[in-house]
């Protein structure tokens, strides 16, 4: 595999908040805590170890045992959940939706991003133990953005009428899906190893929670991945103080509000991710996932006939917290509140509404983990790297816009210069003689000048266009060649990563897929990997 990599800035993939806070720009220092390197985690586990009790480690372990008894587990495994109970042991964590087969390529690339970063804390501090973890947004209830994924051109859907938490979906009728996705996979033992990966995980288990868990098991258990699902009673009862102080101190609201208004104070191109809500909790139950919104003193649930004033509502929390689910902006605090978790590794939409959660980290009296984005890739084939070589294009050309990369192309194969800058600069000199003429005869005869001047100047420029347009014919082949190749790595003009499934990959190379891709990727990284597969 040949690999190049291309500094962030050139892609232009990222938002203006998110390369600063990647090139490390001092303004944003108060919105993060310690920097992502390597040295900084040390002082993170000095502070992180004070917050979480043994207790606390007994029972985040015992449920996930709970949690994983579905599956058959590996030594690997269970040493992982047993590790949590001792202080000495730290957690590095991603995220994702419970998207079909993981969706998009970036579930790969996050959780080989936790891997490979607590492989080097083990390496840097040998005397602790390091977990990787992937969090599943069990609870989310947008089934449309998570009931297909995309192998090759071939969308495969699961059409269903979904309300409620996506992780509670029962798993009945991805049968149908999985009759489609045989269809694409092709013969070979690779393919057939991706076809088990897809009955264990979505045939076997019961609910969509516990084939996603099947999923990250069999790709990454082996590297000790455990997978936490936050939709659990007694991981809620943890959460049960700050779920309590979100219907009476506002301390959501009030510290994004003021995190959201300094961020625009420092640059008004920086784009707030999220809005706070004066309650940011969703009431849930099997079929239901609703706002709870404050009225009249009270709180009720949007679109149903539930409503609490404050004392049932504490009362609701403390026999019922499976119920209360947190919204994008508060799902991190509870996080860190169950987890003896270090670091957050995401993309960087995600990284954006952390950016705006720091103060109200501080005001809960909890850790603010390390912030470390995620690696982002390229997979070509060799064939499409040496039709990218011929064309003259580098790899960071990919990321131009299709009309400076047709441009580009033009240039390469021309043999005639297409910058008529030369010819006009010429131009602009004779003229300075002829002004130099009209100063000393006839003042008026200098607007007479300058209009021809620039009567000229415009005829180049036409001229130019004109011969651009010609080179343009005259290279048509190059250019559909190009163009091609560019829809072909961003489909549907999307980054790779956010629109192609691993499985199209993974059926040609198996396993060593992953294990290419661990072999390269660095989670201190501030290049966009491109790999020549």
């Amino acid at each position: 595999m040949a690999t190049s990599k291309v500094p962030y800035i050139n892609t232009q993939t990222l938002s203006k908040l998110l390369q600063s806070f990647i090139e490390g720009d001092p303004v944003l220092k108060s919105f993060y805590g310690r920097a992502p390197k390597l040295q900084n985690f040390e002082a993170q586990m000095t502070a992180k170890a004070a917050q979480l009790s043994i207790e606390q480690r007994q029972i985040l372990s015992n449920r996930l045992t709970a949690q994983y008894k579905s599956l058959d587990l590996s030594p690997m495994t269970k040493s992982q959940i047993d590790a949590l109970k001792a202080p000495t042991t730290f957690t590095v964590t991603t995220g994702h939706q419970l998207n079909l087969m993981g969706g998009p390529l970036y579930f790969l690339y996050k959780i080989i991003s936790v891997v490979n970063l607590a492989k080097n804390l083990q390496d840097k501090y040998p005397d602790n133990s390091f977990i990787p973890v992937f969090w599943m947004a069990s609870e989310d209830h947008d089934f449309k953005e998570i009931n297909h994924f995309h192998m090759a051109d071939n969308r495969l859907e699961w059409a269903l009428d979904s309300v409620g938490p996506v992780g509670r979906l029962s798993t009945k009728g991805l049968d149908f899906i999985f009759d489609e996705f045989s269809k694409y996979t092709g013969d070979s033992a690779a393919s057939d190893h991706l076809k088990k990966i897809f009955k264990a995980a979505y045939m076997s288990q019961k609910n969509l929670a516990d084939a996603t868990r099947s999923l990250v098991h069999q790709l990454f258990g082996e590297d000790g991945v455990l997978v936490v699902d936050g939709d659990d009673t007694a991981l809620k009862r943890l959460f049960v103080p700050q779920l309590k102080d979100e219907f009476t101190k506002s301390l959501l609201f009030d510290s994004v509000s003021k995190t959201n208004t300094a961020l625009k104070s420092i640059d008004r191109s920086f784009k707030i991710q999220a809005n706070p809500r004066q309650v940011n909790l969703f009431y849930v139950l099997d079929d239901l996932r609703e706002r709870i919104v404050q009225e009249n003193g009270n709180f009720r649930v949007s679109a149903t006939e539930l409503s609490f004033d404050l004392e049932s509502i504490y009362k609701e929390i403390e026999q019922h917290p499976e119920r209360f689910s947190p919204n994008v902006l508060m799902r991190p605090l509870y996080q860190e509140t169950i987890l003896p978790n270090l670091s957050y590794t995401g993309g960087g939409g995600e990284l954006a509404y952390w950016l705006q959660l720091k103060s109200y980290f501080e005001a809960s009296k909890i850790e603010f983990p390390i912030l470390m984005h995620r690696n982002s890739a390229l997979v070509m084939t060799k064939e499409q790297s040496k039709d990218l070589e011929d064309l003259g294009l580098s790899t960071a050309d990919l990321f131009l816009p299709n009309d400076a990369l047709t441009a580009k192309v033009i240039k390469f194969h021309s043999q005639q210069p297409l910058d008529f800058s030369p010819l006009k600069n010429h131009l602009k000199k004779q003229f300075e003689s002829l002004y130099k003429m009209a100063k000393q005869t006839d003042a008026s005869f200098l607007g007479a000048v300058a209009a021809q001047e620039k009567k000229q100047i415009k005829g180049l420029s036409n001229l130019e266009k004109r011969f651009f347009k010609a080179e343009k014919r005259l290279h048509a082949a190059q250019i559909e060649k190009v163009l091609g190749l560019k829809a072909a790595l961003f489909p549907e003009n999307k980054l790779q990563e956010r629109h192609s499934n691993f499985s199209s990959y993974y059926a040609h190379l198996g396993h060593d897929f992953i294990e290419l891709l661990k072999s390269e990727f660095d989670p201190f990284q501030k290049n966009f990997y491109i790999f020549s597969l």
